[in-house]
């Protein structure tokens, strides 16, 4: 059994450093074929496997096999989709969990995307009060995002995200591999949070991004390694800065006050996240370039990038700007009744505002609105 990640052929290791809470995230090819460094990160005798309809059927049976050498293992199977992401669905897994008797010592694995993620740590977070989990992502969207920094949680019906808690996995095991079944869709989404990266903090990263976005959407193994480990990287360094998003990680949200509006105005699942977030980050921009932060060039720039990578740019003309605008007041960045949004202050930088004029905020909504194109 190898006792490093750098014993383990053509893997990236990061750690997220946050004390006695600290966890390594491991990137490559073929990590599902490796049970052992799955197994060394669960301390009890039984793990619990939840994944959905779509992935169980790819790579549960494999994973259980292998894992099942070292340790007791037991599966939850859930509807795939973000509507499901919901209090109901999560009930589901509590009642596997009983009727199954698992302990304090049985450590959940979500295996599978985002929902998947986020509604296994919450449970994690719940049950007795705290068990472990691990994250094992399978759809781009969650190896650079959402299976990093310990946020958990479900919809609510009128705001994604709203109920959760900051709970972090025992690790984080990326294998590049299962991107290979992943559909094409499902891929542009995944890269608008790369794109966000770039745009947030490093813009040689986006310069990268820009120059690559074809490797990137034909899946080249090299260019989405680079990709994830870096995002990944990025991610984990402002979550070891401020976990709870007291101020630093809030930046990690560019393009998700406008994304999130669009995703419970068009019913969650209808749009995906990544194309939410794509929209999103284009109308940030454009408020951005209003507020005089990024010149006209720079404006263009990022919706040149968010359409090379398979992405919409503008907000879904089903929805009404007023309908747009009232979701935003549902957002978690909400303080005291103002409204704050992460815009771009010049690329590769961000800001947290509540300063955007209503006025200004109305014509960005107006003029990226896709009534408008």
């Amino acid at each position: 059994m190898p006792d490093t990640a750098a014993e383990i052929t053509n893997t990236a290791s990061l750690v997220v450093d946050l004390a006695d809470r600290s966890y390594p995230i491991y990137i490559g090819v073929d990590l599902l074929k490796q049970p052992e460094l799955l197994a060394r990160h669960i301390p009890g005798d039984t793990a619990v496997v939840v994944s959905n309809t779509t992935v169980a059927p790819l790579y549960a049976d494999a994973l259980i096999n292998g894992l099942s050498e070292f340790k007791k293992v037991e599966q939850i199977v859930l509807p795939d989709g973000e509507q499901y992401k919901s209090l109901e669905v999560l009930s589901t897994i509590f009642d596997a969990l009983v009727d199954a008797r698992c302990d304090r010592q049985t450590t959940l694995i979500a295996l599978g995307g985002g929902v998947i993620g986020d509604i296994t740590g919450f449970a994690a977070a719940s049950y007795q009060r705290g068990v472990p989990f691990i994250q094992i992502p399978t759809t781009l969207l969650s190896q650079v995002d959402s299976s990093v920094g310990g946020k958990t949680g479900v919809n609510h019906p009128r705001a994604k995200n709203m109920i959760g808690a900051f709970y972090q996995p025992r690790c984080v095991i990326a294998d590049i591999r299962t991107l290979d079944t992943l559909p094409d869709r499902e891929l542009s989404a995944g890269l608008a949070e790369i794109i966000k990266y770039g745009l947030l903090w490093d813009v040689d990263f986006l310069d990268w991004i820009e120059t690559n976005i074809a490797r990137l959407r034909a899946r080249d193994e090299a260019a989405l390694k680079h990709a994830i480990t870096r995002s990944c990287a990025i991610k984990a360094d402002i979550v070891n800065q401020d976990e709870r998003e007291g101020g630093l990680r809030a930046l990690l949200n560019l393009g998700h006050t406008f994304g999130h509006a669009i995703e419970a105005g068009m019913g969650y699942g209808n749009w995906l996240h990544g194309e939410a977030v794509g929209a999103g980050m284009c109308m940030a921009a454009d408020l951005s370039h209003r507020l005089e932060w990024i010149s006209a060039a720079d404006l263009a720039r990022v919706y040149r990038i968010v359409a090379a990578a398979g992405l919409p740019t503008q907000s879904p003309s089903e929805l009404s700007i007023e309908t747009i605008r009232s979701l935003m007041d549902s957002d978690k960045k909400v303080q005291s009744g103002r409204l704050r949004l992460v815009l771009m202050h010049g690329l590769g930088s961000a800001l947290v505002t509540d300063k955007a004029p209503e006025e200004t905020l109305m014509q960005t909504l107006q003029n990226t609105h896709a009534s408008a194109f």
